[in-house]
């Protein structure tokens, strides 16, 4: 058995070969085996382990307490046209009826 190496970008270490391009088939990362350093980049992935991107809805998926507040977003809520941004809070978005918000991607499940 060969041992090819994890994926530059996710890490994954379900990496195969085709043709001459190493391929990620979790992150569908290709790149080329010896490249030099690969740019990182963070890869966002909701509770599920689905890979979130911009404009992507979610679902919330537990009741949040809404800092500041004694509102709480419900459990089902959909968020449309999120943002993702380095941070502790990796989302940045607008819910209805409570405008501009930051969530974590471990609280939300890709639609």
């Amino acid at each position: 058995m060969s041992s090819l190496p994890n994926c530059p970008t996710c890490n994954s270490e379900y990496t195969y070969e085709d043709g001459n391009l190493l391929v990620c088939p979790e992150c569908a990362f290709e790149w080329t085996p010896g490249a030099e350093s690969v740019e990182e980049e963070k890869v966002y992935k909701d509770a599920n382990g689905n890979v979130l991107i911009d404009g992507d809805t979610v679902t919330v998926i537990k009741d949040l307490k809404v800092k500041g507040s004694s509102s709480v977003v419900k459990q089902g809520t959909k968020v449309k046209n999120i943002r993702l941004v380095d941070g502790d809070h990796d989302i940045e978005c607008k819910i209805e009826g409570f405008g501009a918000m930051q969530l974590k991607t471990e609280f939300v499940k890709k639609v």
